[in-house]
């Protein structure tokens, strides 16, 4: 027997059926996927607000990340770059990704200087600021499922998943494996914290993908969001 032939064939059948097995281990990961939690169905649009080229921003049919970042946008510039690098860099050229900025009218000169400290001459069309008064900035995060609030100037750390319904995506149970072995209470992540790059790299990262694959699927017709919506909803109100 030529064992050299023997194992050439045997490694050009490991070469040729490795990504073949792969494949099929992927392919129902891909069908089966657990969709993007609904922790709040009510945000609100954001018809108060204005921006800079007159152009009407709205949440509404988009997929966006919310954020706010007060009075002094300046102040939250790694806030603010940690966003650009880490997401919108990442899915701005996904169809109907936007990223909103919500900040207090007349701060135009100082979102300025913020988006020239963020911006090394990169496509930055689908981030938008969008102005208003603090009435109305406290109302659309009011509407928001949060754990927190706005500090005096109208900033938070945390930014918002909100999808084409208006409806705040996120976790409601975001024990890790090991939290769920050990029976640990459930909490949910409804914001994610983009001071924190390894939440917004690992889970918030995995957020988006797993809602940009929901809204492939019902493209394509392979996804019935109706019954899972009103399912989330209500077992999340029943846990609180």
């Amino acid at each position: 027997m030529d064992f050299k032939k023997v194992k050439r064939y045997v490694v050009l059948g490991i070469l040729f059926f490795l990504p073949v097995t792969f494949l099929l281990f992927l392919y129902p990961a891909t069908h089966n996927y657990t969709p993007l939690d609904i922790v709040n169905d009510s945000v609100l649009d954001l018809e108060a607000f204005k921006s800079d080229n007159g152009e009407k921003i709205l949440l509404k049919d988009h997929i966006t990340i919310l954020g706010f970042l007060g009075e002094n946008p300046i102040d939250n510039v790694i806030a603010a770059s940690n966003l650009k690098e880490l997401v919108y860099d990442k899915f701005k050229g996904f169809k109907k990704f936007q990223m909103v900025i919500v900040v207090p009218e007349g701060t135009q000169e100082a979102v300025e200087k913020l988006i020239k400290e963020i911006n090394s001459y990169e496509d930055i069309r689908f981030w938008h600021f969008v102005y208003g008064e603090p009435d109305a900035i406290q109302k659309v995060y009011n509407s928001l499922k949060s754990n927190s609030n706005l500090n005096s100037s109208l900033a938070t750390n945390s930014v918002f998943i909100v999808d084409k319904d208006l409806s705040q995506r996120g976790r409601i149970d975001d024990r890790t494996d090991n939290e769920i072995v050990k029976n640990k209470t459930i909490y949910s992540l409804n914001s994610y914290d983009c001071i924190e790059v390894a939440e917004i790299k690992n889970k918030m990262s995995e957020d988006m993908r797993i809602l940009f694959t929901e809204y492939r699927q019902k493209r394509k017709g392979d996804f019935d969001s109706t019954t899972r919506r009103a399912n989330d909803l209500k077992e999340h109100h029943e846990e609180n």
